[in-house]
């Protein structure tokens, strides 16, 4: 298996430290406001990554925090906490705000088939870990205090800061990457803990050695609870392309000056923005949605994950509901296609590569040379809907599609949960179409095949879905 690594620039053999386990820690929600779109296409391509991973025999830990203190709304260390304003927004409690949208988190991903995470860490039951890992800076000589302001670290103080991002930190400018906080050493400087002001009057604070009312920087919070419970070094990290320029390099920062310049992370992973209809996600713009929206529009999230699967997690990518339409058509027609196999075949044969024929031998190599290829998922779908076009026996091809599936999380085994369509009965249907139905079943019987699909995109123009099934032709009325 092969994974990009943001660290080298390069596609990579993938080898984990203490193979088969695999320590991997996810950069989680922000829990201030609503999970929309580009988090859901992140923590699917996360939880494909940790499919193939398993599929291949790997045993992962993995590891996903919960940001519900800390962030500021700039990487700048100045600001606004997220939390609070969005408990201010929407009159609730800081506490209130961050359940809730948690809760709303994990129904987005359970409704997208992304499988949660062995240990989902929140910052605010993590305050002990944070402390500790700044209090070990400290004693190491890595840190300053900025009196009424915060603890800060010295970024001077290590030779490679910034080699991720490759950052020339001698070459950054006060106010371009990030703002000015008076009384920093270096632009690159950052905050591990921060001091409540005069006047704030914050709801999440906790006592510190250097105040009595602090509370954690943001970026302290990953490489606590990374260490805590994967240990010093990582095998995979994931998170943003937004989070190259500044979080991890500040966590590879503290975490290798705190470990003894062990490195932290052997492979970064980083998944890269989705627009929608061509621009930055906004509530302004109108264009923030969620999985909410997805579902009241009559689109199913699983039709969503398929869309996602077709772009490459590297790539940006672009939303339109006009795409997801057509998805959700494709999306129905795999199901229907799924629908027949399984009322053609017997049982089902042996999984095992070693017993398939050779075309289903073939078609699985190549879906999972996709696979290990940095998660090539829009070749690996190509070659999911290549199967269907493959000639084998039935109950071979459901087999090989029910084996991709374990990756691609399309939920093939319950067809019937995810069609809105309803069957017809013919004698129902206009006289114009049940002609057509006629003329197609005769094409059929002289084995006329482009006759019959040529008939079939006729119904399908008037409306009706055609499945061919042991028992004849159904007719479904296709609503989306």
């Amino acid at each position: 298996m092969r994974l990009y690594n943001t660290m080298s620039r390069q596609v990579e053999d993938f080898v984990p430290l203490n193979p088969p386990e695999v320590k991997l820690y996810a950069c989680g929600f922000t829990v201030y406001d609503y999970t929309h779109l580009g988090h859901l296409r992140k923590y699917t391509m996360d939880d494909i990554l940790v499919r193939t991973l398993e599929h291949h025999g790997f045993e992962v830990k993995f590891v996903q925090n919960v940001t519900d203190v800390g962030h500021l709304t700039s990487d700048a260390d100045t600001g606004e906490d997220k939390l609070e304003k969005g408990a201010k927004k929407y009159g609730k409690t800081v506490w209130d705000i961050a359940r809730e949208f948690e809760d709303y988190f994990w129904y987005s991903m359970d409704l997208m088939g992304n499988k949660r995470p062995d240990i989902s860490s929140r910052a605010t039951e993590h305050i002990e870990a944070q402390l500790d890992l700044v209090k070990t800076l400290e004693e190491k000589g890595y840190t300053y205090e900025i009196p009424g302001d915060g603890i800060y670290f010295d970024t001077a103080k290590l030779a490679d800061y910034g080699q991720l991002a490759r950052l020339n930190p001698a070459g950054q400018q006060e106010g371009a990457r990030i703002g000015v906080v008076e009384g920093k050493r270096q632009t690159t400087d950052f905050a591990l803990w921060k001091f409540e002001r005069a006047g704030e009057n914050r709801t999440m604070v906790w006592p510190s050695p250097w105040h009595e009312r602090s509370f954690p920087g943001w970026h302290v919070e990953c490489s606590a609870m990374a260490m805590q419970y994967l240990g010093e070094q990582l095998d995979i990290h994931t998170g943003g392309i937004d989070h190259i320029p500044v979080h991890h390099p500040n966590e590879i920062a503290q975490s290798e000056a705190a470990t003894g310049k062990k490195p932290f992370v052997r492979y970064w992973v980083h998944h890269n923005f989705l627009l929608v209809e061509g621009e930055k996600m906004s509530k302004s713009l109108g264009n923030f949605f969620t999985v909410d929206d997805v579902i009241n529009r009559g689109f199913d999230p699983r039709a969503l994950r398929l869309l996602f699967l077709t772009s490459h997690y590297r790539g940006e990518m672009n939303f339109t509901w006009e795409n997801l339409a057509g998805m959700q058509k494709s999306y129905e027609r795999l199901l229907r296609q799924i629908k027949e196999l399984d009322e053609a075949s017997t049982d089902l044969p042996p999984a095992g590569v070693s017993q398939m024929s050779e075309p289903a031998r073939e078609l699985h190599d190549q879906f999972f040379a996709a696979m290990n290829d940095d998660l090539n998922t829009p070749e690996a779908v190509a070659v999911m809907w290549q199967t269907l076009k493959t000639a084998m026996p039935a109950q071979e091809k459901l087999a090989l599609l029910r084996v991709f599936d374990s990756i691609l999380q399309l939920d093939l085994a319950n067809p019937d949960a995810h069609l809105t369509e309803t069957e017809i009965d013919p004698a129902q249907l206009p006289e114009a179409a049940r002609q057509l139905l006629t003329e197609r079943q005769q094409a059929r019987e002289k084995g006329d095949w482009d006759q019959a699909d040529s008939l079939r995109n006729q119904l399908k123009k008037m409306g009706y879905e055609i499945a061919d099934t042991s028992t004849g032709q159904k007719i479904s009325q296709i609503t989306t």
